[in-house]
């Protein structure tokens, strides 16, 4: 039978997720693991699954439930991850330290200061998973909705054999959204997409053959969907295509629109969810509403949605078990698949999935000024994880460094102050390597030396072999003593 196992299961994804699995034609028994380390929030989504079950009619279903991975990742065949670490301990400080230096960030999941030390948080932890499964359950593919996708798929496929992508909604929900913008049918729409996860682009939109861009450019000027999409839509306007983020996400992704007083301000009298700390904020409430929405629905109080949704897991279980081909974005390594971005990171590219796995797609040269803002991203992406990986606690401050919004903002010795005050104020839930702080402090200048000649090396060689010889020849003509 068929095991999919879910880590992290205490979360709000358990009901896309599992709605959409269960919708799977022709997948009528299996097993189901569910694992948290929150024992609270996962007996509620244990209860949960068991109405969703009852509710859809899948009696040849079977639960298994623990706090204890081990116990449930044997005989797993889909390993999705959804996992949080320390995440409403840690959000308020992840936004107010840097908020200090200027910095607000509108979520902080992705890079900046606090998809940064969420990385520092949820790696580690995560490399272990990866290290239980390479023993208990080889044979898995692994699905990762884990933010920050780039920086946790990137090391992950530098550590792991296992078949891993990393997943999420931004494209095939921006796709449905500028048909609906467009005003036409989404299935008739086509596309193409890439670039790197949340940082994906159109660089294709037509209709029955018709170049459909210059329509959407046109929303510039429809005031309502400014104030939603004000910041994509004036990256449209000013590099000439419509990225995958959401305005307020993307915002924080590149130099331009939160660095001067006012310019939050001005974007939030349109959608609030701009202002710096609103995620803070709204994140740990929201959790509570979730968990409390999916105790009324296993109590039957509250309806439970049983059509399928457009969750990419679901359709990669499907192929993959009926060899039902079908199409997926999704984030891998980069092997030639976008050649103006590195090739030893990762990117978001259409893939084929079948019965054989992932076949990914050649999307080819992005535009390059669209190019570059990807090339910015993935240079945090690369430091972040190259510090992980090596316990190399300056490359995480230099991440920090190279982050756009950051450095349009803070001096270096700014953003180094800002990571050590993180590093401070998070020292429970980030490795002990990042904790202890090296000196920086310039050294006095060392007396001035004499001169030295610097010389070429063949040079060099060839002025001591010469030497060598003038030695032996004058020795030779030294008188000797003749007995």
């Amino acid at each position: 039978m068929t095991k999919i196992t879910l880590l992290g299961a205490g979360s709000g994804f358990t009901q896309p997720l599992f709605t959409d699995i269960l919708n799977i034609e022709g997948l009528d028994r299996g097993v189901i693991g569910l694992v948290d380390i929150d024992a609270k929030r996962l007996n509620i989504s244990a209860k949960f699954m068991e109405r969703l079950l009852d509710v859809m009619g899948k009696k040849n279903w079977k639960l298994e439930v623990s706090t204890d991975r081990s116990k449930v990742l044997r005989g797993t065949d889909f390993l999705i991850s959804t996992i949080e670490v320390a995440g409403t301990k840690t959000v308020r400080l992840d936004n107010d330290i840097p908020e200090k230096y200027g910095i607000t960030q509108a979520i902080g999941d992705t890079i900046g200061p606090g998809g940064i030390m969420k990385a520092l948080r949820t790696l580690p932890a995560f490399l272990d998973i990866l290290t239980d499964a390479q023993k208990i359950c080889p044979q898995a593919t692994i699905l990762n909705y884990t933010n920050p996708m780039s920086i946790m798929t990137l090391t992950s496929n530098r550590v792991t054999s296992q078949p891993f992508i990393g997943l999420c909604h931004s494209v095939q929900a921006t796709s449905r959204m500028i048909a609906n913008i467009l005003d036409i049918p989404y299935e008739e729409m086509h596309w193409r997409c890439g670039g790197v996860n949340h940082m994906s682009w159109f660089t294709e939109l037509t209709w029955n053959g018709k170049d459909m861009y210059p329509k959407l450019k046109e929303a510039y000027y429809n005031e309502e969907l400014y104030k939603r999409e004000a910041v994509r839509l004036e990256t449209l306007k000013h590099f000439g295509h419509f990225v995958t983020e959401s305005s307020w996400h993307f915002s924080e992704y590149v130099p331009y629109y939160r660095k001067r007083p006012g310019q939050v301000e001005k974007l939030s009298e349109g959608c609030p969810i701009y202002k710096g700390g609103g995620y803070a904020d709204r994140w740990p409430v929201n959790r509570k509403k979730h968990d409390a929405k999916r105790v009324r629905m296993a109590k039957g109080q509250e309806e439970i949605p049983t059509k399928r949704g457009h969750e990419f897991a679901a359709d990669i279980i499907e192929a993959h078990l009926f060899n039902r081909r079908t199409v997926v974005y999704g984030s891998v390594p980069n092997t030639g698949l976008i050649p103006n971005l590195p090739q030893t990171g990762v990117v978001e590219v259409a893939i084929m999935v079948d019965k054989n796995g992932f076949t990914p797609t050649y999307l080819g040269p992005l535009p390059e000024q669209v190019a570059a803002l990807c090339r910015s991203n993935m240079a945090v992406y690369e430091l972040t994880s190259q510090g992980i990986l090596n316990h190399d606690r300056e490359s995480i401050v230099h991440a920090m460094m190279l982050d756009p919004l950051s450095a349009a903002i803070c001096t270096p010795e700014e953003i180094r102050n800002m990571a050590e005050d993180l590093f401070r104020a998070e020292k429970k839930f980030i490795p002990d390597w990042c904790i202890a702080r090296r000196s920086v402090a310039r050294k006095k200048p060392k007396r001035p030396q004499k001169a030295r000649k610097i010389v070429d090396g063949a040079e060099q060689v060839s002025s001591m072999a010469a030497q060598a010889v003038e030695e032996k020849a004058a020795s030779s003509r030294k008188p000797t003593n003749r007995k």
